[in-house]
């Protein structure tokens, strides 16, 4: 009786049907996000196979064949010859005005950023609260509504139609300074600090030989943040300027296009096309190179030591 009363309960717990439904329930969830998760990536990644196979075509090809196949003739290096050449060789000096931008603005934005999120996470300080609130209601305001009144501003002070004009608005970023607010507060242990200024550091030193490494992939995050925001710009740069030679490669392309659209045989779509796809290709090379530096803070404090 006691061996048969062991093995029965055993017998009985070996039984677990729930597990398998389970189990089949993963496994139709699985399939379904793997679809959705296709139709998501075929759909983002169309346009840019669109506009590399395009990018090959001359003109006459992009006329008369079909958009998801290459054309009869690959012209894709006469194409890139061609739209360096065009007038001149504005383009070039539109990408030189657009890493002028990113560089000065971004990486200037970048820096504040990170001097202010720095400051307002480890100092304690009277108007702390005000300074958030004005900073989320900074992101909630879209730059759209702000290009008017900054035009108006930039106007009076006699700044418009100068490469500042599109520099400066660029330099204050309300998302990168909460972004890098709140990853500072974690980011940053404050007993290293404390060590730091009771061995006589001071603040300065402190930041950027203690606190600096720390805050690299967030840093990071919102370099490639403003990085992208300032190398789309193309409103603020529409209303601020008139001169051609100080367009950035948005603007400048969009001007190729309306050209395009209204004077026959002045502008080719092909150099509108070869000039899109030599524009996202810095975009590219940064989110590649940076990546790294990116994905190596996601996990940063996970685990205690």
């Amino acid at each position: 009786m006691t061996a048969t009363s062991t093995i029965r309960p055993a017998a009985r717990r070996r039984k677990r049907p729930p597990v398998v439904r389970r189990g089949r329930e993963k496994t139709k969830r699985s399939v379904v996000l793997t679809v959705a998760t296709g139709v998501m990536v075929v759909y983002a990644l169309l346009p840019l196979v669109w506009l590399v196979i395009s990018a090959t075509k001359s003109q006459e090809d992009l006329l008369g064949t079909f958009g998801l196949w290459f054309g009869r003739d690959f012209a894709l290096f006469d194409n890139i010859a061609d739209t360096f050449t065009y007038q001149g060789g504005i383009f070039g000096r539109w990408v030189l005005n657009t890493l002028l931008y990113v560089v000065v603005g971004a990486g200037g934005a970048t820096l504040l950023a990170t001097l202010a999120g720095y400051g307002l996470a480890k100092f304690d300080f009277a108007g702390r609260r005000a300074v958030f609130a004005v900073v989320l209601g900074g992101i909630a305001v879209p730059p759209t509504a702000l290009a008017v009144p900054t035009f108006l501003m930039f106007a009076k002070m006699g700044l418009t139609d100068t490469p500042w004009a599109v520099i400066v608005p660029t330099l204050v970023s309300p998302f990168g300074l909460y972004l890098m607010w709140t990853y500072s507060t974690d980011a940053v242990p404050n007993e290293i600090l404390e060590s730091a200024r009771v061995d006589g550091a001071g603040e300065f030193r402190t930041f950027f030989k203690l606190a600096l490494p720390l805050l690299a992939p967030g840093l990071v995050t919102v370099l490639l943040f403003n990085l992208v925001i300032t190398w789309n710009n193309f409103f603020l740069p529409l209303i601020m300027l008139k001169d051609t030679e100080l367009y950035p490669l948005t603007l400048g392309i969009y001007s190729w296009s309306t050209q395009a659209n209204t004077v026959n045989g002045d502008v080719v779509f092909n150099l509108v096309i070869t000039g899109s796809l030599l524009t996202i290709v810095p975009l590219t090379v940064a989110f590649l190179l940076l990546q790294r530096y990116w994905q190596s803070g996601l996990a940063a404090g996970s685990v205690k030591q």
